[in-house]
């Protein structure tokens, strides 16, 4: 049996969430003090957590935490990925188990199956228990159980690497996607299996996910398009992010390429990135695109822009959804369109300061439709002097561009 590894790309940005939870991201909303043990709490050493571990326990505010306003503590409930529950519509997956660069690849059969594992046992997931399912939950629109078996077997042999804290240090962290598990040979059996105690670690600590739509995920026809469906669920609601940039290998490795084929740029955009794309456009609430960026004449970096779809659009993708898959081809072939590029920066500006960030001037033209971003940008820059320099500059721009929308509807 050949051995899958997966690797886990390192979030970047403080909206992209944080693998471990920050001091102000963990606590009980203003009840708990974020201290690991009931000796540091008294004194108070400020170690909210260690390695990279969240709390053991959630302890009431020590004196020095009330005589600093609570500080240390969480201004609202916290929220983890286990919060969020899976319903008769959709999925949690979570985020750590999203963008994963495969060595030996998945198939979408596979990557279905370990969605509905996950769901399966999310009640008990962080749990050292076992889990039970119906094959026939599993089988899908197939009636054979040896692709169940197969898909088992490629599951229990794939690896995650997690980038971790451990005794202050950057470490990584190998951790399998399943456990051990029993299968009845009866076709309508069951199947009984595990989740490894590490990953149910990592599980439990959670604080980015993915909301997977459980008709879009079934509906998608190709494991790069369920592989970018569930990349974009996962980015989708950052406030202030509407693009992320990669290296092209990188984006081959997460969509699960196999080493070797669609090598040129040409290749991978024609046969995985274009039908992706379109796919999960014409299915999901979101419009994605994935641009090219060059480094002299290679094809070096891709990147992936996102926003979510007026309510035409959504219902729009709900109807194609429920539509028979007999023609949908034509019919997203027939509706994709090319995506709107980025006009540069006008040269007038370059007195005015330095350029924001790309990512912003995208999330301002998606935001507000029709505006002149970067003539708002120069309103924004004649209002903003003979004030404090924002210590965020691309966050307050946002926020006066919001203002300005609304003082100035098109």
């Amino acid at each position: 049996m050949k051995s899958g590894v997966f690797f886990l790309t390192k979030s970047q940005g403080p909206d992209s969430g944080a693998r471990w939870p920050s001091r102000k991201a963990y606590g009980s909303g203003g009840v708990g003090c974020l201290h690991s043990t009931d000796r540091q709490c008294k004194r108070c050493r400020s170690q909210c957590f260690t390695a990279g571990e969240p709390p053991a326990n959630l302890h009431a505010l020590c004196d020095v935490c009330k005589r600093n306003g609570g500080r240390q503590v969480a201004a609202g409930k916290s929220y983890r990925t286990l919060d969020a529950k899976p319903n008769a519509e959709s999925l949690v997956k979570p985020g750590e188990l999203v963008d994963l660069i495969e060595v030996t690849p998945l198939t979408l059969s596979d990557r279905r199956i370990y969605n509905q594992l996950l769901e399966n046992a999310w009640d008990g997931i962080d749990r050292p228990v076992t889990h039970v399912i119906a094959k026939s939950e599993l089988r899908g629109s197939h009636n054979a159980n040896d692709r169940i078996g197969e898909s088992l077997e490629r599951l229990m042999s794939a690896i995650v690497k997690v980038q971790v804290v451990w005794d202050g240090e950057e470490a990584i962290e190998r951790v399998q996607l399943l456990g051990g598990n029993i299968e009845t040979l009866r076709r309508d059996g069951l199947i009984e299996y595990e989740i490894p105690a590490r990953l149910r670690k990592i599980i439990r600590n959670s604080t980015v996910f993915a909301r997977l739509q459980r008709e879009v995920m079934f509906a998608l026809t190709s494991k790069y398009a369920l592989t970018l469906y569930e990349m974009v669920q996962k980015r989708g609601n950052l406030r202030y992010r509407a693009s992320e940039r990669f290296t092209l290998d990188a984006l081959r490795g997460v969509l699960g390429v196999p080493k070797g084929k669609l090598a040129s740029w040409s290749n991978l955009n024609l046969r995985a990135i274009r039908p992706a794309v379109a796919e999960v456009n014409a299915l999901s609430d979101y419009i994605v695109a994935i641009e090219p960026i060059k480094t002299g004449r290679s094809v070096t970096h891709v990147e992936l822009r996102w926003w979510r779809k007026d309510q035409g659009g959504v219902d729009a993708a709900e109807r194609e959804v429920s539509f028979s898959k007999v023609g949908r081809k034509v019919r997203v072939a027939q509706e994709e369109a090319p995506v709107e590029a980025m006009r540069p920066r006008p040269a007038w500006m370059e007195g005015q300061g330095s350029p924001l960030r790309s990512e912003t001037y995208e999330t301002a033209r998606l935001r507000h439709p029709g505006y002149d971003v970067y003539f708002v940008e120069s309103e924004w820059r004649g209002w903003s002097a003979g004030r404090e320099a924002p210590r965020d500059p691309d966050r307050a721009y946002l926020a006066f561009f919001r203002k300005y929308a609304e003082n100035n509807p098109l």
